[in-house]
């Protein structure tokens, strides 16, 4: 992940800071949930209230009392990311609802700047309460539905890849440039679950400005830096190669992809504010300016895991799901604004007037979703 300076420059050139504001803290402030564990977030502290929890839905309110952007997040045996809020501003507040349904050891930690490994504390969950998708019929079928659409769109990502990788290796540039953006929104799509795939995501998707150092640039945008900058360079094809090996291993850990309605809830939710926050920088595709690409999959992935958990929000929440379907709809309509053909418009012809309202836009989904957890965690 990049630090936060930059980003925060170039936001509040283009004058929004406000807007990030609002997105991490998820709109108006709501009320502390009843016996839920308070989280102080400071520049080199994460004072966490309490350390054990019952099995079952565990509740973080996250505050940042410190003076940099900061991250929340629940790991697992491996450090497997189960739940995470990201981009809390100083003195703003997010809300992270987990599933934890079984006794165990965990860590949470802070990461303050949005850097490194975090603040980690030692976190205990005692008892045993099952999951929600063996207990609620509806709850495992929205998991069901989406795991399958996941599955979907990575076999697609996997035919892509194939095809992108071809022209890489036969030094057809410009083909290759071609299948780019319409080979990455395969992977954009699922990225509200990106972080169940474990060391595969940054493999396959990090940034170079992500790399930390003694480690080595992979995956899209390493290719996407030699189409577009370098020229190809001499390990090319062994770095398409590579990305090739990592999608297809990627295939094989969705089949076995174990996803929650919590899961899919703070998925989008994190993803459009990403959206919002980070990639409305134009970051994401610093190479190839395809980044419009990437809002269009970010939105539909998001669309999807919502689409999945509709029948149990509509059945708890029916106004909830008319503010999403018009929310959704006025994106829609915004990012339409930009096609180009079968695509977008480059992203670096966009004004800051545009980039504004684009960010607005996503912002103001970003609060009902922002809602979506709390009704798929009330029993």
């Amino acid at each position: 992940m990049t630090t936060a300076t930059p980003r925060a420059v170039l936001l509040a050139a283009l004058g929004l800071g406000a807007l990030t504001a609002l997105t991490a803290c998820g709109g108006k402030e709501t009320p502390a949930a009843a016996g839920s564990i308070a989280v102080e977030a400071g520049d080199d502290t994460c004072k966490v209230s309490r350390t054990t929890a019952e099995a079952g839905n565990v509740t973080f309110e996250v505050a940042n009392k410190g003076s940099k952007i900061t991250e929340f997040y629940v790991y697992g045996e491996g450090d497997r990311i189960l739940g995470e809020v990201e981009n809390v501003g100083p003195g703003l507040n997010r809300r992270l609802i987990v599933e934890l349904p079984q006794a165990g050891k965990f860590q949470t930690a802070c990461k303050p700047g949005m850097v490194g490994n975090g603040i980690r504390g030692e976190f205990t969950v005692t008892g045993g309460a099952g999951k929600s998708t063996d207990t609620n019929a509806e709850l495992a079928g929205a998991t069901k539905s989406y795991q399958q659409f996941v599955a979907n769109q990575t076999d697609a990502l996997e035919q892509q890849t194939a095809a992108f990788v071809d022209a890489v290796k036969a030094g057809k540039v410009e083909d290759a440039k071609k299948l780019y953006a319409p080979t990455r929104v395969f992977y954009e799509r699922v990225e509200p679950v990106a972080e169940k795939f474990g060391d595969l995501d940054p493999a396959v998707d990090a940034r170079e400005a992500d790399v930390q150092p003694g480690e080595k640039f992979t995956g899209f945008h390493r290719l996407e830096k030699d189409l577009w900058v370098t020229g190809l360079q001499a390990d090319s094809a062994a770095i398409a190669d590579k990305l090739l090996a990592d999608t297809k291993e990627l295939i094989g850990k969705v089949k076995g992809i174990d996803l929650t309605a919590l899961d899919l809830a703070n998925g989008a939710k994190s993803l459009l504010d990403e959206v919002a926050t980070k990639k409305v920088t134009g970051e994401e595709e610093t190479f190839s300016h395809t980044d419009l690409w990437d809002f269009r999959a970010n939105l539909d992935g998001s669309k999807a895991a919502i689409a999945a958990l509709r029948p149990v929000v509509e059945q708890r929440d029916k106004a909830l799901v008319s503010t999403l379907d018009d929310k959704f709809a006025a994106v829609d309509r915004l990012l339409e604004k930009y096609r180009s053909g079968d695509g977008y418009t480059l992203y670096t012809e966009l004004s800051a007037d545009q980039v504004k309202e684009l960010a607005a836009s996503v912002d103001a989904l970003g609060e009902p979703l922002s809602k979506v957890a709390g009704v798929v965690a009330t029993k």
